[in-house]
């Protein structure tokens, strides 16, 4: 077993609706109840639990494997957990109660179980239904659009320590009939609890959307329900070559700008020590942010380094938020914000570091190759340029992440795309940086870091 004294596989298999399996069946809780108790009886080092696809058993999930011995576990639920725990990790007693024991019977299932799923699976092939992973592609708009109108409703925070329909209604001022139906698709999704007529939040959605909450992801995420409507014209935006809601968006407000400042500082908050150690601060003692947003990136190169001066610029509207977050690091005195135009501005002279992040998916590819001539004028002699964006395989075809993105800024700007790091590199080059490459780092995005010779 090397490292661990007892290594357990639960089955998470999904399949499709209406058939057996233990996804179904709440694999999903149990799983999550196994790794909290796990760590609270403090065995965490000598229990690894890893989820896994079906055994077969599908019928009698959720299942679950213990080795060394081998033991397969049926019928699991949250409350049996504890019990595993005490008394076969703990007391390496297997449950009787939950164990196969007639090895034969368990094999003769399986077997019979997987020829029942491939017999299914050469039937959909030959006919002409589409298959269910496509089928769930299509409709998984329908998830995401309830949770997005779940956190406009502030229907989470609604719900509270348990609520009905009608009070939960009530406090969002929806109808009672329509807003039982989104609680309890809300269950269905496993974002919500419900017990007789009362719903109540899960450990998660508790955590992350209910107001006053220490990781409160609301406002963050009504970012994601502003490009729900951006996300709706990608129809004509193919046919237009760009973005076709311009005006509307050169018209927005607060509201706009104060969700997608909030969604940018909760990514860059938890990235920004990542980068600053592949960076580094030694010969750095000036730094300019371009296109700071929420200052997360700035703040966390002056934290690594107690000499280091930052100059930070952004839009007007954008700086009383920066201004913000720097007053709460307690750094007002080091970093140092400027309104400004990154697309049109000169950004000064003298820098040890610019960091352009996540800004060049927003620029076509003129305005990219314009921000990095000023970038290097701006850089101090053997000044380093660092790019954190997406950055596409040459294909244009990987990571995921990156191709889609580059659709999300076909359909919200005027010639935005994502990069390779071919076409980071000339531009640099042409720009007059030298040493030009490429660092990948964990996550979607990664880094081009170019030196003024």
């Amino acid at each position: 077993m090397g490292p661990f004294r007892y290594h357990v596989f639960v089955c998470e298999q999904q399949k499709a609706e209406g058939m057996a399996c233990c996804a179904a069946r709440g694999s999903a809780k149990v799983l999550e109840a196994l790794r909290k108790e796990v760590a609270q009886k403090g065995v965490t080092n000598e229990v690894l639990v890893t989820a896994c696809g079906s055994f077969g058993l599908c019928d009698r999930g959720p299942n679950m494997i213990v080795y060394p011995e081998g033991v397969w576990y049926s019928g699991v639920g949250p409350q049996d957990v504890p019990e595993i725990v005490q008394a076969h990790f703990q007391g390496g007693r297997v449950v009787e109660r939950l164990a196969n024991k007639d090895v034969a019977v368990l094999k003769q299932e399986i077997c019979a179980n997987r020829d029942k799923a491939l017999a299914a699976q050469r039937a959909q092939a030959a006919s002409s239904v589409l298959p269910d992973d496509m089928n769930r592609t299509l409709r998984g708009f329908q998830e995401s659009r309830v949770i997005l109108t779940a956190v406009e409703l502030d229907l989470f925070t609604a719900v509270g320590n348990g609520a009905t329909a009608e009070e939960v209604g009530a406090r969002v001022s929806g109808d009672p009939r329509a807003t039982e139906m989104l609680l309890n698709a809300l269950v269905a999704m496993g974002w919500l609890a419900k017990s007789g007529a009362v719903f109540s939040n899960t450990p998660s959605s508790a955590r992350y959307f209910v107001s006053g909450s220490a990781d409160d992801w609301r406002v963050a995420t009504l970012h994601l329900a502003h490009l729900w409507e951006t996300w709706s014209t990608l129809t004509e935006c193919v046919r237009a070559g760009t973005s076709v809601t311009r005006q509307a968006m050169a018209g927005r407000g607060e509201d706009w700008t104060t969700a997608f400042i909030a969604a940018m500082h909760r990514n860059a908050r938890a990235r920004a020590p990542l980068v600053v150690s592949a960076v580094g601060t030694e010969g750095v003692s000036r730094m300019l942010d371009v296109g700071g947003g929420s200052g997360a990136y700035s703040i966390a190169f002056a934290c690594a380094k107690n000499d280091l001066e930052v100059d930070l610029l952004d839009l007007a509207d954008v700086l009383p938020i920066t201004q913000g977050h720097i007053e709460s690091a307690g750094l007002a005195g080091r970093i140092r914000t400027q309104p400004g135009d990154l697309r049109a501005d000169q950004l000064g002279a003298g820098y040890d570091l610019v960091l352009v992040s996540a800004i060049c998916h927003m620029l076509g590819v003129d305005e990219n190759r314009d921000l990095f001539k000023r970038c290097f004028h701006a850089l101090a002699p053997k000044g380093r340029l660092v790019i954190q964006d997406f950055i596409l395989e040459p294909d244009k075809t990987a990571p995921k992440s990156a191709a889609l993105f580059a659709l999300n800024m076909l359909v919200g700007t005027e010639g935005g795309s994502t990069y390779t790091e071919a076409e980071y590199a000339a531009w640099l080059t042409e720009a007059g940086f030298d040493d030009v490459r490429h660092v990948r780092l964990p996550g979607p995005s990664g880094l081009i870091i170019g030196r003024r010779v």
